[in-house]
This record gives structure tokens, sequence and C-alpha cells, in this order.
């Protein structure tokens, strides 16, 4: 007992010590979200033990794989924090595209506008089409500064280079069914919920159907053998998918992410 109560004495300073004033170092200051994990992760996960051979061996061109452990964002992550993204680009343009599969409206708005107005949960009612989401059309210039505290997956692909996509977007978003070249996306804040298929097998969904309409209309009734793989990121987790593999994104909780394809 006088043991664990000087494990406490030395906890409770900690406790108190993030500034007044600063966002919850959990959350970022980025509102939580409702939306449903799956009830069991399907896509196989390594550590810092699996090796570059190994990786080329078993996923780069076979099948994705959930990484932890491979690279330390903790700088990064700091400075994605709903308080200091608007400190550094509030003001700044950013472009939004629909979130539909096939055809992509955008529009420009000051970043500070699209978090204070714009970042809401996701309406079950409205089509992709017309949900706005903050997801791959990032100036380089001006959000060249955070990009160079990303530290990407160690793992690359031979003939392909890095191409970073920076995004945030509130619960219940996301984007539908599509494919393209292979690429990671990590998880700074939130959770982030994935279906996956492989390249010959085509998913039943509509393309301007948003993922969380998706999940509550067609995703019940298909029988097991149809379902996807799936899994929910949470901050720290990287997530590999191979060339042309279908995959779609859920937005569990308002989340800040960044994807690395390789083209």
């Amino acid at each position: 007992m006088a043991a664990a109560r000087r494990l406490l004495s030395l906890l409770l300073p900690l406790a108190w010590a993030w500034p007044e004033g600063c966002a919850d170092p959990l959350d970022g200051g980025w509102p939580a979200g409702a939306v449903p994990e799956e009830e069991r992760c399907s896509v196989e996960r390594a550590d810092a033990s699996l090796t570059y051979s190994l990786f080329l061996q078993r996923f780069a061109f076979s099948r994705p794989v959930i990484l932890r452990g491979v690279t330390d964002n903790s700088a990064f992550r700091a400075l994605c924090t709903r308080e200091k993204l608007l400190e550094a680009f509030g003001a700044r343009p950013v472009r939004l595209s629909t979130a539909n599969t096939y055809s992509y409206r955008k529009v420009d708005v000051p970043f500070r506008y699209y978090v204070e107005q714009l970042l809401e949960p996701q309406d079950p009612a409205k089509l992709g089409s017309d949900t706005l989401y903050f997801f791959g059309d990032n100036n380089v210039t001006e959000w060249g500064p955070l990009f160079q505290r990303y530290v990407p997956p160690p793992f690359s692909i031979p003939g392909t280079s890095p191409a970073y996509s920076f995004g945030v977007a509130g619960s219940g978003s996301g984007v539908p069914f599509h494919w393209h070249g292979p690429g990671y996306s990590e998880v700074i804040f939130g959770r982030k919920r994935w279906f996956l298929y492989p390249p010959e097998k085509t998913p039943h969904f509509h393309p301007n159907e948003t993922t969380l309409a998706w999940l509550h209309r067609t995703y019940p009734a298909l029988p097991p053998a149809e379902r996807p793989l799936e899994c929910t990121l949470r901050p720290g987790e990287v997530l590999f998918f191979p060339d042309r593999w279908w995959h779609a994104t859920l937005n569990l909780d308002t989340s800040v992410f960044i994807s690395t394809f390789l083209g």
C-alpha cells in the first residue's frame, strides 16, 4: 500500500503537467465520435520486427498489413492538434473534395472555416456528392514544413516514389470504394475504419453513396464470404495497401491522418 501511494504521488504531478489552454494530448482537441468499430479485425498486423525482405515477400505485392512501432511520429503528432493546425494554417486556403468515387467537385475555403464550420459528423442522409472532405489536395509549398516533420514508413517498393496526402475529417465521413496504386495511411488522431477487397473482387457499392450509408444498408446483408477485410486504425498505426486493392474508409472520430502514396 505504501508503494502504491508513493507511485500515485509521482503520477499526480504528471497529470497536471499539460499547459493550461492546450489541447488534450490524447485526442489533440479533436472531437470523438460514436461510429462503431468492426467486431473482429481481419487484417494481419506486424511490428518493428518485420524486416524489409519479409515485407516484400509477404505483403508488398499481395495483401495489406497494419504496422505498429516501425516509426516514431510523436513530434509530427504534436503539430497536428486542433490548436496547432489552426495556428499554423488557419488563414490558408484548403481544397475540399466531394466524398464520392468517380467524380470530384472541388471547393476552396480557409482551413479555419473548414474546421470551425464544416467539420461536423456525417449526415447519413447526404450523398457523397454533397459531402465535402479535406484529403489529398495539399499545397506542397504551404504544407511542406509540416510534412518535413513526418517520418514515413521505412519500407519502399522498387520503382516507386512517395507523395503525401494529409487530411482532417469528421466522424462518420469517409471515401467510398475506389482503387489506385500502393501506399500507406497513418492515423495521427482519432480512429479510422478500413474496408478492403483484392483487385479481382469488385465490391457491391453505389459510387455516390457514402461509406456510412454503405455500412448501414449494404454491409449487413453481405454473406460472410463476400465481406471485406476490415480493421480500425488507431493513432500510431499504419496500414499498407497493395496496388489496385479496392478500399473504403470511415472516420469513427474526427480524424487527422496522412497517406504516403507510392506512385
